[in-house]
């Protein structure tokens, strides 16, 4: 039997009972999802839960593979290299009892691309969705997408008329802060169904008894309670006392601790993000430093300066307990396009990043504000405290402002800050999807998480050219030239690549998704 929850965070989970009794998961992790709209956040927590309810065309499983989900076969055609073709699964109903067909992918696609959509960058390529029939589906792109399966891993399908009728069509505006009925209700064809939601509180779920998968995935959880604990010390502490059964992030600290207790165990595995440091070098003048009339981080030597003074290794074994990769790119080593000599950690020293400063006529600093999100990655908040005192030795006074994600990113996302923690997954294993949501200048279609004011023409003619050049050696060494001038730029200042380390009862049997995506339909119970 589960223990009695005493912990404020965790005061909602009284009501659970044993796996025993009722197959329950108990799951928590440091942050909760920023809204039930499929479409309006690109951000891991959010699609994690949204996996549960919701499902994509393809999907990746537990190992990172490509697999079917609610598409059945899928393909360049072979009448047209402009377009794939998709079957789609039959006998799958929503939540509601509602059929799925073309319809509801023609719809959701569509949805997806729209303005106030944070997944349009996956579909920038694509002209037209149509239905060929009940169960098929054509994408036809400007040229041919050698990777466009790849992108639709999280491109998750709604039903077209519950959404219709809700008057929930238009995407959320979560930087404007506004909420929706599909912000707060869902209607998806997952393997389980939203039962209560309280952001930030306690989201149950309870499995959906006409789900498609019965035979094939184990579902062997019939119940899930989701618990966002910010604090790592509650978040452990409900984890050892056995009030949760699974979190996704074991403070680094406490990963001992877990491991050495019998009645839980620790698994852990790189993951396929990368944690840096975002600058606004575009605008001529800064809003939070003390520069007038100028803006220091349009210097690239500052720029580069500010790279050298980051000690990662000190960051690796004090802050991360050694629980990172020191990086010197913004690319995990997962994603196609990275090289060993691309994630060269800046060579210098203190000493040369000083004179770098003196030479920028900042030899006797500035100060600004870094915004630093305290509930997303792991450590997020310790890292960006270290990088105050690693940047005062050069001279930059840092003033931290560190926040709920729910705060963060909208800052990122609307201009409003101008140095700044970011950290990224790439769902598509493809530098493709980094240079389109990061590097791209912002616009309609591409560039909606460059926060960096960043804007070079020639290069975001080559991102462009990726989606339909098919000779991949060619794409490649694209891929290698927009790599080079990002890096000679400076665009990001790298911090590490992230470890994950999922605590989880002695009892639950899963594995380390390398997207940090537990899907618990995969996890069996001893």
């Amino acid at each position: 039997m589960l223990k009695r929850i005493t912990t404020t965070a965790t005061a909602a989970l009284l009501a659970t009972t044993s796996f025993a009794a009722a197959e329950t998961l108990n799951w928590a992790r440091a942050g909760d999802s920023l809204t039930m709209d499929p479409h309006a956040q690109n951000e891991g927590p959010t699609h994690t839960l949204a996996h549960q309810i919701y499902e994509p065309l393809l999907l990746r499983d537990s190992t990172g593979a490509v697999e079917a989900a609610l598409a059945t076969d899928w393909g360049p055609s072979a009448d047209n290299p402009n377009v794939w073709e998709f079957t789609l699964r039959e006998g799958v109903t929503f939540h509601d009892g509602a059929e799925f067909d073309s319809e509801d992918v023609v719809f959701s696609m569509n949805r997806a691309m729209s303005p106030d959509s944070n997944m349009k960058e996956l579909l920038s390529s694509v002209k037209e969705v149509r239905a060929t029939g009940k169960y098929s589906v054509e994408i036809e792109t400007d040229g041919p997408n050698p990777i466009m399966a790849s992108n639709l891993t999280n491109l998750f399908i709604m039903d077209k008329t519950w959404t219709e009728a809700n008057d929930a069509v238009k995407v959320q505006d979560v930087e404007g802060g506004e909420e929706t009925w599909a912000s707060r209700n869902t209607n998806g064809t997952g393997a389980y169904q939203l039962v209560s939601r309280a952001a930030d509180s306690l989201t149950v779920l309870e499995a959906y008894d006409g789900y498609w998968g019965q035979g094939q995935f184990p579902l062997e959880i019939t119940k899930i309670n989701y618990t966002p604990i910010k604090n790592p010390a509650t978040r452990v502490a409900a984890l050892l006392s056995g009030e949760v059964d699974f979190i996704q992030d074991v403070p680094v600290q406490d990963l001992g601790r877990v491991a050495g207790d019998a009645n839980l165990k620790v698994i852990t595995a790189p993951q396929n993000r990368v944690i840096f440091l975002g600058l606004n070098q575009g605008d001529a003048d800064l809003a939070t430093d003390n520069v007038e009339g100028a803006n220091p981080f349009a210097d690239v030597r500052v720029r580069q300066a500010m790279n050298m003074a980051i000690n990662r290794d000190a960051i690796k074994k004090v802050v991360m307990r050694d629980q990172s990769i020191p990086a010197g790119i913004a690319m995990p080593p997962f994603v196609n396009g990275w090289t060993e000599a691309l994630d060269t950690i800046p060579a210098g020293g203190m000493d040369a990043a000083k004179a770098l400063m003196a030479e920028a006529g900042y030899g006797d600093g500035f100060s600004v504000t870094l915004h630093c999100p305290n509930d997303r990655y792991i450590n997020d908040e310790a890292i960006c405290q270290a990088t105050v005192g690693m940047m005062a030795q050069i001279g930059i006074d840092i003033n931290l402002d560190a926040k709920p994600k729910a705060q963060h990113f909208p800052q990122i996302n609307n201009g409003e800050t101008d140095f700044y923690m970011l950290g990224w997954g790439v769902p598509t294993f493809d530098s493709e999807y980094i240079f389109n949501f990061l590097v791209h200048t912002k616009g309609e279609k591409r560039g909606s998480w460059n926060g960096t004011r960043y804007s070079n023409p020639e290069l975001d003619a080559k991102i462009v050219s990726l989606a339909s050049e098919t000779d991949l050696a060619k794409r490649d060494a694209t891929i290698a030239e927009i790599w080079g001038q990002v890096q000679e730029d400076v665009l990001y200042l790298p911090i590490h690549h992230q470890v994950l380390n999922w605590g989880t009862s002695a009892k639950v049997n899963t594995v380390v998704q390398p997207e940090d995506q537990p899907k618990m339909k995969y996890f069996t119970l001893n």
